[in-house]
């Protein structure tokens, strides 16, 4: 019993392969043969002519047009050389075989396919002299530089796919025109498949560069996004942390807060109920949407979160590793909202631990402002000092610095300084707390 999948291709394999082979046929020399395609000038930032003066540049970026140009002068002019007696039949042959070369400018293709046809002609033309046959010295050099150019401005299937055609061709000349007489078909063959392999070859390196630029760039993307995923993750269990243990303090002291009046009135105790009851649910709804950042293996710190007056100690630790830094503090330190002071103390110890490795033997400064809006921070390290070579970087410190101030709505700039250092500066928004009238 045989059963039929419906939508299956009923043909042979070998059929199928056939039909594929001749639809890219069809696709790469067929469609759009004598479609205007321009060639391109060469881009001026090139390896070869960014090395020329600037004030030529522009027209050096035509040079593969005039290499062409060039080709099919020499096309031209060996056609006296093929053992012709008429000059006027030189001049002809000549510029049959410039016309596809200069075709290849602008319709290569196209060029291809002139070239095919006129190769033919050369056949009958050739078939009853004492020239070599089927091609002339112009002939010959003019097939093989339209493959040669045709093959590069498409691409290696393409250049495959001439390369058969053409030999075919002249092998089937050879076979119907030869008349006994000596056969130089295979020096075309092989010296063509020879141009079609060094193009090919040219065009694979060149795909592979590009693939490979490409997966670089996705792989940095990607990396700058896990690095931002990281931080917000870290930044969000803190922030979770930070507004939980508030959240728990409100809901504690406002249970607690009706057995320490003496007899409240009642409605005192329904608005502490209230509060406690509001406290609750904000908790219970923000440990729900920000728990799921929570990974299994995640364990709470046992110590509190730092703030900046615990900043001495990580100061005293970098001191240790070998860096010297200076704090200053100015304006009137009071205590922030413990979030902008988390985030504060975290940039300040990234800033830092980038000073020890991309500049060893540097000193650094940290500098906190408190000001009427909000909280200034600056950290600045000289260039590297020393025998010790830096250790690369990704900028991903940066990366993390730059998210944790944007959640906070402050400004962030990082950049080099004009002795060879560093510099970060940011400014993170402080709101005023709403002060109540007196009744």
């Amino acid at each position: 019993m045989t059963e039929t999948t419906t939508g299956a291709d009923p043909r042979t394999p070998e059929i199928r392969l056939a039909s594929g082979f001749l639809r890219n046929l069809r696709q790469d020399l067929i469609v759009d043969a004598f479609a205007y395609q321009p060639l391109r000038p060469m881009r001026t930032d090139g390896p070869l002519i960014r090395r020329l003066p600037e004030r030529i540049r522009p027209e050096a970026a035509y040079a593969p047009h005039a290499l062409v140009v060039l080709a099919a002068f020499i096309a031209l002019t060996t056609a006296g050389h093929g053992g012709y007696e008429s000059p006027s039949r030189s001049l002809v042959i000549g510029l049959m075989s410039a016309v596809p070369v200069l075709m290849t400018l602008v319709r290569p293709i196209g060029a291809f396919w002139t070239q095919m046809a006129i190769i033919a002609v050369f056949g009958v033309l050739n078939a009853t002299g004492s020239v070599v046959w089927p091609w002339s010295p112009s002939s010959f050099f003019g097939h093989l530089t339209v493959l040669t150019v045709v093959a590069i401005r498409t691409g290696p299937r393409a250049a495959a796919w001439m390369w058969a055609v053409s030999s075919a061709s002249g092998v089937a000349l050879s076979v119907l025109l030869s008349r006994g007489q000596s056969l130089d078909t295979m020096p075309m063959v092989l010296v063509s498949a020879l141009a079609m392999l060094v193009v090919s070859v040219r065009h694979i390196r060149a795909a592979a560069e590009q693939e490979v630029t490409a997966q670089q760039e996705v792989t940095a993307v990607e990396r700058d996004r896990r690095t931002l995923l990281e931080e917000r993750t870290t930044i969000a269990r803190e922030l979770h942390d930070v507004v939980a243990h508030h959240m728990s303090v409100v809901a504690i002291q406002a249970e607690a807060a009706p057995y320490r009046v003496k007899n409240p009135p009642p409605e005192l105790e329904a608005a502490f109920v209230t509060i406690r009851e509001n406290a609750v649910a904000a908790l219970t709804e923000l440990r729900r949407v920000l728990g799921v950042v929570r990974s299994a293996d995640y364990e709470a710190p046992d110590a509190p979160q730092p703030t900046l007056a615990s900043l001495e100690g990580l100061l005293a630790n970098v001191r240790e590793a070998g860096l010297g830094v200076d704090k200053t503090v100015t304006g009137s330190v009071r205590e922030l909202p413990q979030g902008v002071e988390l985030s504060a103390y975290r940039i300040i110890q990234e800033a830092l631990s980038n000073s020890l490795r991309h500049a060893p033997g540097a000193a650094a400064g940290v500098e906190v402002s408190y000001v009427l809006g909000g909280l200034g921070v600056r950290i600045v390290n000289g260039a590297p000092t020393g025998d010790v070579r830096p250790s690369p970087g990704a900028g991903h410190g940066i990366t993390g610095m730059r998210e944790r101030v944007a959640m906070l709505e402050g400004e962030m700039t990082a950049g080099e300084t004009a002795d060879g250092g560093y510099e970060v500066s940011v400014f993170i928004p402080v709101r005023s707390r709403p002060v109540e009238d007196a009744a």
